[in-house]
Parts: structure tokens; sequence; C-alpha cells
């Protein structure tokens, strides 16, 4: 071989690791209640960092879904082709219960649930989700539809079986024929966005009970699933309606994809324009309420929304650190170079305390239907945990990205796809706005949330005087919440529970050093500027290494 072919100094395959061997992760599931669960999750782990399912995620992603609207002869099929590998990601994820088999009790759909099933469920999420994240999309809607049919006990008992199960079964049939059910959700319309009380779809009742919906909506993924939650206008109002893809006389229901869009990130998984042309519905709740119908989903998707930009911050720093133990540069590995230390110090802080707070609120949602506290907690929580955890993504991405060099700007390295999905979860189930938004609606008409957070954050009462400080700082802004100061009251009211529960559960080193950065503001603009004085060392225990 030729000597200028020999070589050197690059680093092994990121493979063979085990994801969920991440301290701040195993000791907020046994917290937070799910210490039976951890077996399961280190399986996930091992399975999640092995060659084959990082083979699937590159094939999904190198192979984009395309749509096939006409069959040989012209009929209307309005289906979309997958790569085999999204099937298989697919599979596993339903397989392993993080769709939605948490809402089946021990006993079946309907039976006392298992006391942590929500909290091992989220933790699966997090650590599948680092596999590949454009697959978690369906996911994430599948358990997240299951409580809104609560409304619609009928259709519940139909299709509830379907869904709790942990059968993955691709191709379009008559749901009930089925051994496994996947859900999506088709709310936005190209007019509205958010704004979803300007629907112009309609919905016209039928002598069946159900409804004929014509319409056009504007972002639906993961067109191939079974059943969709929509929105649509009755005479009432907007209402919420549960739209089969195969009717249950085996017909196809018109569901006539107009286009997928060419999306910056996401791109294993496709996301359609449907249009609704006497398309049938079954109405899910009453009349004139679907936004509210929808309320118990939003949480859950948008709790889905912290844990997957938890777990990409999380997969970002483990491949930076498995760059920096394997490179050397200047006589040694770049992990021994004091200033690269402070790097990954910095970006181990703020990916712990995503995954700390994410699963505290998957604690939340476990404890919620028996406990008031922690139902109202999960009200103002998962608002600023959806705001900031998602919006830490892009930034922790993009430093960890750069820690590789030029060779984090090449797709072989995984940095580029994991780059171009951070800003999605801060878009999706409500950007930064509506969150903030959503916030102020809290603190103005839920006395029980806001004091739920105080309960959290006096927990921590005393640890710390910068804590303690910001917290005064925080009451202060309370007294006249205005929407000009939204974000920036999201953001503190974010910061601020995550130093809580950091100086409560976390290392010293990692609540110091959080709590002086982002708490007492002694932090540059850029990561990587922790305050003097901070125990590098002592943080860099806490590194996800696998």
């Amino acid at each position: 071989m030729p000597p200028t072919h020999v070589v050197t100094n690059q680093v092994p395959e990121y493979v063979g690791l085990d994801l969920a061997a991440d301290a701040p992760l195993l000791e907020a599931v046994e917290r937070e209640g799910a210490a039976w669960s951890l077996d399961a999750l280190h399986d996930a782990g091992r399975r999640a960092g092995s060659a084959q399912v990082r083979d699937w995620a590159d094939a999904a992603h190198r192979n984009e879904p395309r749509l096939r609207a006409f069959d040989r002869v012209g009929n209307r099929v309005d289906e979309v082709d997958y790569d085999p590998g999204y099937h298989a990601l697919l599979g596993e994820a339903v397989a392993r219960g993080y769709a939605g088999a948490v809402w089946a009790g021990p006993d079946g759909l309907g039976s006392a649930p298992r006391p942590g099933q929500h909290v091992a469920r989220a933790a699966g999420f997090l650590v599948w989700s680092q596999a590949e994240s454009g697959h978690g999309c369906p996911v994430s809607m599948s358990h997240a539809v299951v409580p809104a049919l609560r409304a619609a006990p009928e259709l519940l008992a139909r299709y509830g079986p379907g869904l709790v199960s942990t059968v993955y079964e691709s191709g379009l049939a008559e749901p009930t024929t089925k051994a496994g059910l996947l859900a999506g959700m088709g709310m936005t319309e190209k007019q509205g966005g958010s704004d979803v009380r300007t629907n112009t779809t309609t919905a016209t009742p039928n002598a069946d009970g159900s409804y004929s919906l014509t319409g056009h909506k504007w972002f639906t993924s993961a067109p191939m699933c079974d059943l969709f939650l929509v929105l649509a206008r009755t005479a009432a109002g907007v209402t919420c309606f549960l739209v089969p893809r195969i009717l249950p006389d085996g017909s196809r229901n018109p569901f006539a994809i107009q286009r997928l869009k060419d999306k910056l990130g996401n791109r294993s998984n496709a996301s359609s324009e449907p249009e609704f042309d006497g398309t049938v519905g079954f109405r899910v709740g009453d009349e004139g309420r679907g936004v509210r119908t929808i309320i118990e989903m939003v949480a859950c998707t948008r709790l889905d929304n912290a844990l997957g930009s938890a777990a990409g911050m999380r997969d970002a720093v483990r491949r930076a650190a498995w760059h920096a133990t394997h490179r050397h540069a200047f006589g040694s590995a770049l992990i021994d170079k004091p200033l690269m230390r402070v790097v990954l110090a910095d970006l181990t802080v703020e990916s712990e305390a995503a995954v700390t707070l994410a699963i505290r609120l998957a604690g939340a949602q476990d404890r919620a239907a028996s406990d008031e506290h922690e139902a109202a907690f999960r009200r103002i929580g998962v608002t600023l945990g959806k705001y900031w955890i998602c919006k830490r993504q892009t930034a922790v991405v993009g430093e960890a990205l750069e820690c590789l060099g030029g060779n984090g700007f090449v797709e072989e390295s995984g940095m580029p796809r994991l780059f171009r999905e951070s800003p999605l979860n801060s878009i999706w189930e409500g950007s930064g706005n509506v969150n903030a938004l959503d916030l102020l609606r809290v603190l103005g008409r839920e006395p029980a949330a806001v004091e739920a957070y105080r309960a959290e954050i006096e927990a921590a009462s005393g640890a710390d005087h910068r804590l303690d400080a910001a917290w005064k700082t925080i009451l202060d802004e309370l007294r006249d919440p205005t929407e000009e100061r939204a974000r920036w009251l999201a953001e503190r009211m974010a910061v601020v529970l995550q130093g809580a529960l950091l100086v409560r559960h976390a290392p010293t080193a990692v609540a110091d050093a959080f709590v002086g950065s982002r708490v007492a503001g002694e932090h540059g603009e850029a990561l990587g500027t922790l305050p003097r004085g901070v125990d590098v060392d002592g943080v860099l225990t806490r590194l996800p290494l696998g």
C-alpha cells in the first residue's frame, strides 16, 4: 500500500454502544419510579447503538419517501413508499411499546396503569430516538391519539386495541382487520397554521352519524398511518374528527395527497398535504369543542418534542465526546485539552439539564391521573420544557458538530443529519411564540399550575443563593406578565426549574456549573464559556460515552 494511503488518527466507527448507558437518564428513571424498566432500556440502548440499526437509519434518509398517487391503470391510491429501513425502525419502536402501548395497563386497554409506565416509555423513546428521529413522528402521534379518543368511547373500543398493540403492520387495510395501528394528525391549514380556529375545512353531518369533510390540510405527517385526528368546522364551530384511510366497508376514504413537503430535515418521514372531498370522519367529542378535545393529545406530543430534543442533544454530545476521546492533536487526545474539556463540560451540563427536566415531566404524566399537584405541574412544566429544551437543541448540536471540525460537516459523521433535525421540535406542535403565549394563558387562568411550579422551585430553597435570587426575580415578573416579555419569562422559568432540579438531584459539579452559568448569568454568549472555578473534571464524569 502506498504510504499516502496509510490512515492514522481517525476515530473508530460510532457503533457498538449502549445509548442508554447515560447516568443522568438512568438516575432520573429510578427517581421517577421506573427502575423496573432498566433492563429493557439497556436492551433498547444496545440495539439503537448497533450497526444494523445505524444502517437502517442511513438508508431511510438516503432513500426518501416517494408519493405514489395513482396505480398502473390510473386509479387513485395516494400511497407513500418508504425504504425498508424506515419500516424496520418503526417495527422495533412499536414492539418496544413506544407508540400507544403505554395506555394499555397490565390487564389490557382501560386497566389500571403500572406505576412508572410513562417514565419507562419516555426514557425508551429518548434512547430509541437517538437511532433515528424521523420515524418517531408516527410513534409519537399514535401515543398521543389514544387519550383524545376517550372523548369517543365507541371509537376507542373499535380502534383502541389496534392502537395499543405492540405489532407494526404496514400497508392500508380496514383498521379492525390489522394486528396493529398507527395514527396521525391533520390540524393545520395553509391560511392559519397554528391558529387552528381559523380552519376552513367543513364537516357536514350524514344520516348514519358520520360526517363528510371537505378541505385541504397543510401539514399532515406520516400519511400512511391508518387513522387521523383532524379538525373541521361544523355549524357549532371547530370540531375534532377521526378519519380512517380505509372505511369499515373496505373502501378507500378520499384522502388525495397533493404533494410531499420538501423539508429541511426529518427527511425519512413523509409530511403531506391531503385534500378531503367527501371524506368520511367520525366525531370525537362535542361539536364546536375540537380544540379542547385535542388538548390532552397536544400535552403528549409536546412532551415528546422535549424528549426528542433532549435525545438529539445527548446524541450530539456523545458523538463529540467519542471523537475527542479518539482523535489526537498537538501531542495528546483532544479530550485532554483544557479548552476542549470546557466545551464538552458545557455541552454536558446543558444536555443533562434537558434530560433531567424531560424525565421529571414524564413522571408528572404518570402521576397526573391521581395527583392534582402533579397534574397541575405537568400543565405548566410541559409548556416550559417544550419551549426551552427544544430551543437549546440547535445551539448544542451546532457546537457539538464543531468539536469534530471538518469531519463534523461531512454526512458520514452523522452530525449534519442531527443538525438539520435540530430546529424541528421547536416548530412542531407550536413554535416558540405559541408556547410562550400558552404560558401566559396558564398564568392567567390556572393558579394551581403556578402554585405547582412554585412548590417545585421552593423545594430547592436555600440550597444555592443564586437560585433563590433568580426565583425572586421571577416572582417580580409574575406580578405583571405581558406578551412582550412572554419569551423572556418562559426561558427564565424553564432555566430556574432546571436549576432547581439539578440542585436537588445532580452532582454538585453539574449543579454548580449550571446555576453559575445559566441562572446567575456568569456565562458568555457561546457554549464553552463556563465561569471560573467550575469543576470541569467532575462535570465530565457525566459524559454519555455509551
